[in-house]
C-alpha cells in the first residue's frame, strides 16, 4: 500500500545517533529490526483483509458467517474505522506511559493472538479475533514509524531514505499477504489463511524479541511522560473504563439492546464525532494564534477532502472485493487465479510508482502543485475509478467484467492514494497550531477514520442498489469534490500563508 500517515510519521531524536552503525544498506542495524516487523504485520493484516469480507458474507456450508453482503462490508468498514482510531490511544499510551518499543511488542503479541483466535473454526472466536487484532494495531502501527525516527538524529540525512526502506517492508508484507492469504482462504479454506497471517505475525514477533537490543535505550522511554506519580494511577484508571465498557457492551448484547447494526452506527457516529471535537478545542483554544487559526480554517477542507477519499479507497477490502469476487472474471490470457489477487495490485504498483513520483516531486521543487491541487487531482483519480465499473458493467451487458478493468480500478486508485496519502502528514504538521503539534498524528489519523466510519454506512447500500447506481454515484460525488478542492486552491493557499 502506499505510503499513508501511520506509516511515514516517527519522531526525531536530539541524542546524536550511532554514525558508524551501517549494518543495513548504510543504515542502524534496529532498521532491520522495525523493517521485519511491520513487514510481517502487514502480511498478517492483508492477508486478513483480502478475505474477511468473503469470509463473513459466505455461507455456513462453505465455512464462512452467513452475514447480508451489506452487512458484511460495513461491518469491514467499522473494523477498519476502529483500528484508526484506537491508533490515536496507543499513541498516546506510548508517548506518556509506557515508550515505543514496549508499545511494539505489547501490539505485535495482541495481533498473533488475535489472527490465532481467527483460526479456530468458532463465530466467538472470530469476534475476539478481531478485537485482539484492532487492540493490537492500534499500539503497533504508530508506535513502529516513531521508533524509527528515533534512530537518526534530526539532521541525518540518511533519515528520508531510511523512512523509504522502512516502508518497503510495508509494500513488500501487503503484496505477499494478498497473494498467499488469498491462495490459501479462498483454495484451501478461510481458516488457512488467517492461519497464515498468525504465523506472519509470529515470524515478525521472533525477529522483533531477537533484534530489539539493536533499538535505541530511549525507544524504552515515553516522549512526554505523566508528572510523577500520575502513570500508574491513569493506567488504572484507563483499564477500569476498558473494563466497564466491555461490561456493558456484553450485558447491552446478551439483552438484544446492542445489535451489530447499532454498533456500526455507534462505531460511524464516534468517527465523526472526533474529529469534530479536535477542530472546536483547537479553534477555541487561546494557545491557537490568529494566524494559526487561519491556517487551520485553509486546512479543514483538505481534511474533509481526506475523509471522502478514504470512503471510496477503503472499499478495496469490502465492496470492491465482493464485486471481483462475483462480478470479475478472475482470469488472464486464460489463466485462473483467486479474485482476492486483484487487491494486491495497489501494493505491486505502489511499489513502482511512488518511487517514480517522489522523484517528480523532487525535480520540480518548488514548481510543484499546491496540496490542493494534488489532493483535488486524487479525488480526480479516485473517482474515476469507480466511475469505471459502471462502464464496464454496461459494455459485458450482464457477463462477468473482464480482469484488466479491475486492475485498471486498483491503479487508477493506487496514483490517487499516492497523491494524497504522504502529502496529508506532511501538510498537517505544517498547518497544525503549535500548541497541538505533538498531536498532529491523532489530527491526521481522523481523517481515514472518519472516512471508514462513513463508508460503513455507504457500503451497507451495496447490494441493494444496482452497480450502476452504486459505483456512478459514489465516483460522481468524488469527482465533483476534486473539482471544488482544486477551484478552492486560492483561498486556501492565502488562508494558509502560502504553506498548502
Amino acid at each position: 500500500m502506499a505510503l499513508t500517515s501511520d506509516e511515514y510519521l516517527g519522531s526525531p531524536s536530539d541524542s546524536p545517533p550511532a554514525e558508524g552503525d551501517r549494518w543495513f544498506f548504510g543504515h542502524p542495524r534496529g532498521l532491520v529490526t522495525l523493517f521485519s516487523v511491520e513487514m510481517w504485520e502487514r502480511f498478517s493484516w492483508y492477508a486478513l483483509q483480502a478475505l474477511l469480507v468473503l469470509y463473513l458474507s459466505d455461507t455456513a456450508a462453505h465455512g464462512g458467517l452467513g452475514m447480508e453482503q451489506g452487512e458484511a462490508a460495513s461491518l469491514v468498514s467499522a473494523y477498519g474505522t476502529l483500528v484508526y482510531l484506537l491508533s490515536v490511544v496507543g499513541g498516546w499510551f506510548a508517548d506518556r506511559l509506557i515508550g515505543g518499543r514496549r508499545s511494539v511488542l505489547i501490539g505485535g503479541v495482541a495481533i498473533a493472538c488475535g489472527h490465532y483466535a481467527m483460526a479456530v473454526p468458532t463465530a466467538w472466536s472470530t469476534w475476539a479475533g478481531l478485537v485482539l487484532i484492532i487492540l493490537g494495531t492500534g499500539f503497533l502501527k504508530p508506535n513502529a514509524a516513531n521508533v524509527v525516527g528515533k534512530l537518526y538524529h534530526r539532521d541525518d540525512v540518511r533519515r528520508d531514505a531510511g523512512f523509504s526502506l522502512y516502508y518497503m517492508g510495508i509494500n513488500i508484507g501487503a503484496l505477499l499477504g494478498q497473494i498467499i492469504g488469498g491462495w490459501l482462504g479462498q483454495g484451501w479454506g478461510y481458516h488457512w489463511g488467517f492461519s497464515c497471517a498468525a504465523l506472519g505475525m509470529t515470524l515478525g514477533l521472533v525477529q522483533y524479541v531477537l533484534g530489539r537490543r539493536h533499538l535505541p535505550d530511549r525507544a524504552d522511554l515515553p516522549d512526554a511522560p505523566l508528572p510523577a506519580g500520575q502513570g500508574a494511577q491513569t493506567a488504572r484508571r484507563a483499564g477500569a473504563v476498558v473494563l466497564a465498557l466491555v461490561a456493558v457492551g456484553c450485558a447491552l448484547g446478551l439483552t438484544g439492546t446492542l445489535t451489530l447494526r447499532v454498533g456500526i452506527d455507534l462505531i460511524s457516529g464516534v468517527s465523526v464525532a472526533v474529529p469534530v471535537i479536535y477542530f472546536v478545542v483547537m479553534f477555541a483554544s487561546p494557545r491557537t494564534e490568529r494566524r494559526e487559526k487561519s491556517a487551520l480554517a485553509a486546512y479543514v477542507p483538505l481534511f474533509l477532502a481526506a475523509a471522502v477519499f478514504y470512503v471510496v479507497f477503503n472499499q478495496f477490502s469490502s465492496v470492491l472485493t465482493l464485486f471481483a469476487a462475483e462480478r470479475t472474471d478472475s482470469s488472464l490470457f486464460g489463466w485462473h487465479f483467486p479474485s482476492s489477487w486483484f487487491v494486491a495490485v495497489n501494493p505491486g504498483a505502489g511499489l513502482l510508482i511512488a518511487p517514480l513520483l517522489a522523484s517528480v516531486w523532487t525535480r520540480m521543487g518548488s514548481r510543484q502543485p499546491a496540496t490542493s491541487l494534488k489532493f483535488g487531482a486524487s479525488l480526480l483519480c479516485v473517482g474515476a475509478s469507480f466511475l469505471l465499473i459502471p462502464v464496464a458493467v454496461t459494455l459485458t451487458q450482464g457477463d462477468r467484467v473482464a480482469a484488466p478493468w479491475l486492475i485498471l480500478v486498483y491503479l487508477a486508485q493506487t496514483v490517487a492514494e499516492l497523491l494524497l496519502a504522504p502529502i496529508g502528514m506532511a501538510v498537517t504538521s505544517r498547518l497544525a497550531p503549535r500548541a497541538f503539534h505533538g498531536q498532529t498524528l491523532a489530527v491526521w489519523f481522523c481523517a481515514p477514520a472518519m472516512g471508514a466510519g462513513l463508508g460503513a454506512q455507504l457500503v451497507g447500500y451495496y447490494g441493494e442498489v444496482s452497480d450502476l447506481v452504486y459505483f456512478g454515484s459514489t465516483g460522481a460525488v468524488a469527482v465533483l469534490l476534486g473539482i471544488v478542492i482544486a477551484a478552492a486552491t486560492p483561498w486556501i493557499r492565502r488562508r494558509a500563508g502560502g504553506l498548502a
